[in-house]
Order: C-alpha cells, then sequence, then structure tokens
C-alpha cells in the first residue's frame, strides 16, 4: 500500500480530519441503496415540432 487512497489537493490535513472524512465517506457508500430502480426511457418518446429542422433530405432515414 505505497499509494494513498484519500489525497488532498490543496493544504493540509491532520490525520484526524482524513480520518473524519475518510468515516463520512463510508457511511454514505453504507446507505446507498443497493437496488438500482428502473427509470425508463432516458429519451422522450416524442419530438417537440418547432425544434425539428424545418425541412428533411428525401433519403434520409430520420
Amino acid at each position: 500500500m505505497s499509494t494513498p487512497d484519500i489525497r488532498v489537493e490543496k493544504g493540509h490535513a491532520e490525520p484526524e480530519e482524513v480520518a473524519a472524512i475518510t468515516a463520512i465517506l463510508l457511511a454514505r457508500a453504507a446507505a446507498a441503496p443497493t437496488t438500482t430502480a428502473h427509470r425508463g426511457r432516458t429519451k422522450a418518446g416524442w419530438r417537440r415540432l418547432e425544434r425539428e429542422p424545418g425541412f428533411r433530405a428525401p433519403h434520409s432515414w430520420r
């Protein structure tokens, strides 16, 4: 274990401060739900006509 898991980018953190933030991160990770809910589609199934271009080429498949 030569490289630390947490690194301070700016300033100087005491060992107690690093331990405190590590405990908080581990508690949040343990409290996170383990199952992911199915959210359905990420894109709407319909289009807003005012946002569509005015002309579609006859050979396009859109």
